[in-house]
């Protein structure tokens, strides 16, 4: 049978994770609510199946729902992923968890205690050029590892297509810090175990209420070094990038997606055989979704593991906040 979907939020998120679920066979995408009449109406001519409910709770308690996906601003995580638990359904959760810690572990506490199955959308969970880098660590392609870099810079923030979640642009819930920069804690974590933070320094624009412009963190998974620096502003392209660097091999991944090798002088594209990374990325994180819900063998991670992030950039964030 089909695993049944209520939607929490349709922003930019939510409208992602419809239109993945929709052309998904494992998938039947069967009511949604939103503060936004627009957003619900414009959901609801697509998606017909949709029953626009009048309330999160009528959305989170339908009878015919299995699954909650929570696509609400972060603040508001902590609620629906309870009232999910507590209804008997799986809790599917965007990232991050939450911007109080304190709200993020008793998520997280509740949830566990009500034995509610439970992932974060973490893409990074299962990818193409993510098993390729953790087979190649594993295999001794890459030797030691003798650092790992994570550079980040984005002419616009937000992005344009995240332009209708004006949250995004504040100190409160946003920033490109939580909403990128938690994907790759979570990878550091998943490819090397704990991490540290050893250092920060975080710049503010110059109205409080606004994000960060700029930051650098070096953070540490036992012997390896991390360091990540990030900026907004200017012209270009954006730069996402993340470099594990090997004694034998690099790796590289950039733009999500994709990743490079090297044993030299040059980098060589990886995976030339996947048609469309970004697709395939969508289908293997849902493929694995529907593990978890039917009980099965998946990569997916928990809500604990978001917590461990988000306790990361939180402490990133919490440095030293200069304008």
């Amino acid at each position: 049978m089909a695993i049944s979907v209520a939607f929490i939020g349709l922003g930019v998120m939510g409208q992602r994770m419809l239109t993945n679920m929709a052309k998904h066979p494992s998938y039947d995408l069967v009511a949604a609510w939103d503060p936004s009449g627009e957003a619900c109406a414009s959901s609801k001519a697509q998606y017909p199946s949709l029953e626009i409910m009048e309330t999160a709770a009528d959305a989170i308690t339908a009878s015919n729902v299995d699954v909650v996906y929570i696509a609400s601003p972060p603040a508001s995580h902590r609620e629906y992923a309870i009232a999910a638990a507590k209804a008997g359904k799986v809790v599917y959760c965007e990232k991050p968890l939450g911007v109080d810690l304190e709200d993020s572990r008793g998520l997280v506490i509740d949830v566990e205690a009500l034995g509610a199955p439970n992932t974060v959308n973490f893409p990074f969970a299962d990818s193409a050029a993510i098993n390729l880098i953790q087979n190649k660590l594993q295999d001794g392609t890459i030797g030691e590892v003798t650092g790992v870099d994570l550079r980040l810079h984005f002419a616009r923030w937000p992005r344009g297509w995240q332009h209708s979640a004006s949250w995004l642009s504040e100190r409160a819930e946003g920033g490109y810090v939580r909403e990128v920069g938690s994907h790759y804690v979570y990878l550091i974590e998943k490819l090397f175990g704990d991490a540290k933070l050893l250092d920060a320094s975080v710049r503010y624009q110059e109205d409080p209420k606004l994000c960060e412009t700029h930051f650098t963190a070096n953070l540490s998974c036992g012997d390896i070094p991390i360091s990540f620096a990030g900026g907004s502003g200017g012209v270009g392209p954006d730069r996402v990038e993340f470099t594990v660097w090997g004694t034998k091999a690099s790796y590289r991944l950039w733009d999500w997606v994709n990743v490079k090798s090297t044993t030299g002088e040059t980098w060589i594209d990886e995976l030339q055989d996947i048609e469309d990374p970004r697709e395939d990325g969508y289908v293997r994180m849902l493929d694995s979704f529907a593990k978890l819900v039917r009980g099965e063998k998946h990569q997916l991670p928990p809500l604990r593991a978001a917590l461990s992030v988000q306790e990361i950039i939180e402490q990133i964030l919490g440095q030293d906040r200069k304008k």
